[in-house]
């Protein structure tokens, strides 16, 4: 390496730091509703602002600084007002740089833990996503954010089975449903479509419901708090579906794909989407395909690891269903279809 090598280098994991600090400072502003209050209120100053979210003003004072230094926020005297970018922030804008922020200090954390614990080999399990309490109550909305637009304006419409499911009016059942957008915007394509969501925890169907209520599904989907390897339904459904989910049971992947195909009509359908760890590992340079590389670490730390969409298949052909592979997002999602043989 040359010395002007040197010192490019160094320019460029310097400006990548201060991208991690930004980050950090929209994530403060997510986590406590900062920019969703200036988004309503308008011009402020740092002091109206924690008045009116119940907050410390020396701490608003300081982010303020710190989100203007890092160009979410403009200054018309004393007073704060959201730029461009900081509104992109605002959980509430349709198109909502949120999750990007959320995710970095996620990962973060996830890399913390790693740091630690790879001294000892321990993996702690999906308890590490309730370690750091303003993270948590947005893993939801992060997924949502991140993936809602992709299954409404790609996936669906390009699967066929979702059509079939619609059109005989089908009762769709989601093992893993989190805060239940997946059933949401299911619904929201499918007319048709009624639909039961369950998770393990408690919080997440509560939000869940709530926020089906909110959308007007409440008579087209319920969810109710259970475990996907005990999992049992009063007849047979036409499709059921797991979102990212399957790689946190995948230890116990002979029980959960016979619950599968036990709880399957027979000209019904189990789709499973999944990130798609490569077969390849040069595809992780691949601008799409690298951060599923920090999220293996993250998942490692959970207990759990990314799966090969060919991994999937083949556990379908185990359970003696016919696997359909359809990838997305230049190959970093994997939807696999199965169907009784």
């Amino acid at each position: 390496m040359t010395e002007s090598t040197i010192e490019e280098t160094r320019k460029q994991i310097r400006m990548q730091a201060q991208g991690t600090m930004s980050l950090g400072v929209a994530f403060i502003g997510i986590a406590n509703g900062l920019f969703e209050a200036l988004r309503q209120r308008g011009p402020s100053t740092a002091g109206e602002i924690a008045q009116h979210l119940g907050l410390d003003r020396d701490y608003v004072t300081r982010w303020a600084d710190a989100a203007y230094a890092f160009g979410f926020l403009e200054r018309e005297g004393e007073r704060c007002v959201l730029s461009e970018k900081g509104d992109l922030m605002c959980p509430s804008h349709p198109k909502t740089l949120m999750p990007v922020a959320v995710g970095s200090v996620l990962s973060m954390h996830m890399a913390d833990r790693a740091a630690e614990l790879m001294r000892t080999g321990e993996r702690p399990g999906e308890k590490v996503l309730g370690e750091r309490k303003t993270i948590l109550p947005w893993f939801g909305a992060m997924l949502e954010a991140n993936f809602s637009g992709l299954f409404e304006q790609e996936i669906c419409p390009n699967l066929s089975v979702f059509r079939e499911i619609d059109q005989k009016n089908g009762t769709v059942v989601d093992l893993g449903c989190g805060n239940g957008w997946y059933l949401r915007s299911l619904a929201r394509r499918c007319p048709g479509i009624r639909g039961m969501g369950l998770d393990g925890f408690e919080e997440n169907i509560q939000k869940a419901r709530q926020l089906s209520k909110d959308a007007g599904f409440s008579d087209r989907l319920t969810f109710r708090v259970g475990d996907i390897k005990t999992f049992a339904h009063g007849g047979p459904v036409d499709m059921v579906v797991m979102n990212r989910a399957l790689h946190h049971v995948w230890d116990e992947k002979e029980t959960v794909f016979r619950i599968l195909r036990d709880h399957l009509a027979k000209d019904g359908a189990v789709v499973i989407w999944e990130p798609a760890w490569p077969e390849n590992p040069a595809d992780l340079r691949e601008p799409r395909k690298r951060p599923l590389a920090m999220q293996n670490l993250g998942e490692h730390v959970q207990g759990n690891h990314l799966l090969r969409p060919q991994e999937i298949a083949e556990a379908f052909r185990e359970a003696g269903m016919t696997p359909e592979i359809h990838l997305f997002s230049e190959g970093a999602e994997a939807v696999v279809v199965g169907r009784i043989a």
